[in-house]
């Protein structure tokens, strides 16, 4: 259903079925499709309470019909994604597409910087079938191993996979090291068994520093 046209252009192929995309998305379709506006962050109450209290403003469109979409963001690397019964972590704005029958949300991953107490929050996307996520350059797939954890700088981190705890060091970071921190440093540590997902360019919104 999902294909790669290049790097940075997806092309869903539909027979009646649906996909769900970020907003504003859409290239090009061909065939038959209707369109409709949802809000994203979560589904059901859960996640419109998860929406206030995290202010993750994410929104999505479904688009159903027969035919192809075509799909990109800012000429962002695309990366495809399979799911067979697990979860993937996805930082919201890296999420560019999903099947509709998964299933999509937010969950707590964690504090932000103790002495602030910030909660970090990332969309959950689960079930079986394909997604589609941005990065800014071709994205790394790192593997975690119990014998093997890793330790990745927020600014680089798009998603993770697989049996895989994520915890928050405070402390030094990378750009810490390089003089270029200024607010209460972190670091990201993985822990387990499963996949890395990183980009080699750093989000200014985050920057390993609260």
């Amino acid at each position: 259903m999902f294909r790669l046209q290049g790097s940075k252009v997806l092309a869903v192929d539909m027979t009646g079925d649906a996909v769900k995309a970020k907003n504003g998305s859409m290239v090009a379709y061909d065939g038959q499709m209707a369109f409709k506006k949802l809000s994203g962050g979560g589904e059901g109450l859960r996640g419109m309470v998860t929406r206030r209290l995290t202010g993750e403003q994410m929104t999505v469109m479904e688009v159903r019909g027969q035919g192809t979409c075509w799909f990109a963001d800012r000429a962002s690397e695309i990366n495809l994604v399979s799911l067979r019964g697990d979860t993937l972590h996805v930082e919201s704005s890296n999420l560019l597409a999903t099947d509709a029958g998964l299933r999509t949300g937010t969950t707590f991953t964690g504090l932000r910087g103790a002495s602030q107490g910030n909660g970090l929050f990332t969309t959950t996307v689960e079930g079986h079938g394909q997604a589609a996520i941005l990065s800014d350059g071709p994205a790394v797939v790192l593997r975690v191993s119990p014998q093997y954890p890793l330790t990745v700088d927020p600014g680089a981190y798009i998603a993770h996979q697989g049996s895989v705890r994520q915890s928050f060091q405070s402390g030094v970071t990378f750009r810490t090291l390089l003089g270029e921190g200024g607010g209460e440093a972190f670091q990201i540590r993985f822990e387990g068994d499963g996949l890395v997902y990183v980009q080699p360019s750093e989000r200014n919104t985050i920057a390993g520093e609260v």
